[in-house]
């Protein structure tokens, strides 16, 4: 297990003088994330160093993860190492920041890794401000050697978030649906890997069809829930990722769908077909009670919580089209908020609790938008052939979605991939997973 991140007590003593000096008249580093294209600050970040060879290749991987989780953001553009004119070694007293200033660097990421006599590794890093001539934040890490993946994405959040002003959202992992075979024999398995698409890992054998995983949204949460089939009945499962244990949550009779936590992860929110007609349900997960929430002759499905657990968002076709609709969690004060043409699916709260993301069908295109929780300011952030089921990152400023691209006529060679991209609608990526890949889940920061 990795030891908390905290400031580092490893300063020294020219360091201590120079920030007395420079303190108070420095201007703070910061992007500002509030306009829509932003330009990526550049910054530089060395390898960690370290005097043995094997820790030294733990820097260099370290440092490969800060460089492109701050690059992937869209934030930041890392400055190619060849143009760096100081090597880590140097950088173990101040930098001279005059270098840094030549190849335009505007901040600077410098460390260092330890082998501990334990067989643990400790990790130092320190953030300078090029322009100002100062350092700005540092930290230290301490745990196995295993575990330097996870230690990189920890610096690249501190990185993110002294830079930005926001919580980063890198140390996080994804569940989602991993799809191979031809169009009429789809194996669908559950899969988790980290945000970036490293270390994958299935989490079923493929034998049962798997649906909808969610992730509890409490902190450091390691459970999912999501609908599977077992001899052709719908289950829904809770599945611990640290311990590998499932536990079948009901077999229900009717078709069930799109089960999702409550902000407490005391309850499941989901929907079922019932005496031929599909409503939302809520069970607690203490007493396994289930309550009914919606009772209308349309179909209600894909329930989603708000953050502070008062609300509802939902789809339904009640008013003969797909609409997204609001209401309080005891089924109370149901609410229309979208109004605009095509039909609308997939809502998804955002963790700030300001916006709610959904899938749009309009003019033959599939679009991923968001839209103020009382459906005013709606934006289309990408749109195309086949766009669904957005997720959010845990600060509320990616999404995630998966993308259909057609491919033959006789309906062979489709692909379906993740894909994430800014709040704003630009630095749209791919998400590298082993095969095709739909319905994500992102979880909680670690």
């Amino acid at each position: 297990m990795i030891k908390t991140l905290r400031r580092s007590s490893v300063f020294l003593a020219a360091l201590a003088l120079l920030l007395a000096c420079s303190s108070a008249a420095r201007a703070e580093l910061v992007i500002d994330i509030t306009q829509g294209n932003i330009k990526p600050l550049p910054i530089a970040v060395t390898d960690l160093y370290s005097q043995t060879e094997t820790t030294a290749k733990i820097g260099k991987q370290i440092a490969e993860v800060i460089r492109a989780d701050l690059e992937r953001s869209g934030l930041f553009k890392p400055i190619d190492q060849r143009a760096f004119l100081q090597k880590p070694v140097d950088l173990q007293v101040i930098p001279v920041f005059a270098n840094w200033r030549k190849i335009n660097a505007q901040a600077l990421s410098t460390g260092l890794v330890r082998a501990l006599g334990d067989g643990q590794i400790n990790v130092q890093f320190r953030l300078w401000d090029v322009l100002a001539d100062t350092h700005i934040d540092s930290g230290q890490l301490t745990g196995p050697p295993s575990s330097w993946r996870e230690m990189a994405h920890r610096i690249a959040d501190v990185i993110y978030k002294r830079l930005t002003g926001e919580q980063g959202y890198f140390n996080t992992k994804v569940v989602y649906v991993s799809e191979s075979g031809p169009a009429d024999r789809r194996i669908k398995r559950l899969a988790i890997m980290d945000q970036d698409g490293e270390n994958h890992k299935f989490l079923t054998d493929g034998k049962n069809l798997v649906l909808t995983p969610r992730f509890s949204p409490t902190p450091s949460s390691t459970e999912i829930t999501y609908l599977s089939y077992f001899n052709n009945k719908p289950r829904v499962y809770l599945f611990n990722i640290d311990t590998g244990q499932q536990e079948i949550l009901g077999e229900f009779p009717g078709m069930t769908f799109a089960p999702r936590f409550s902000p407490s992860g005391n309850q499941v929110v989901m929907s079922m077909a019932k005496d031929g007609n599909t409503e939302i349900y809520i069970m607690d997960l203490r007493t396994r009670e289930i309550k009914r929430l919606t009772n209308h002759l349309g179909i209600d499905t894909a329930p989603s919580f708000s953050p502070d657990g008062t609300q509802i968002v939902f789809e339904s076709d009640r008013g003969g089209r797909q609409q997204i609709y609001t209401m309080n969690t005891d089924g109370s004060n149901v609410k229309r908020i979208s109004f605009g043409s095509g039909n609308y699916g997939t809502p998804v709260w955002s963790p700030r609790g300001d916006l709610i993301a959904f899938t749009k069908f309009t003019g033959g295109q599939f679009s991923i938008g968001v839209m103020r929780t009382d459906g005013s300011q709606e934006r289309i952030l990408t749109e195309g052939f086949h766009n669904e089921g957005p997720t959010w990152a845990p600060n509320g400023r990616v999404l995630m979605f998966f993308r259909q691209i057609p491919g033959k006529n006789d309906g062979t060679g489709d692909k379906v991939s993740l894909w994430s991209i800014d709040l704003t609608g630009y630095n749209e990526r791919e998400v590298i997973s082993p095969r095709d890949g739909s319905d994500p889940a992102w979880s909680p920061l670690f």
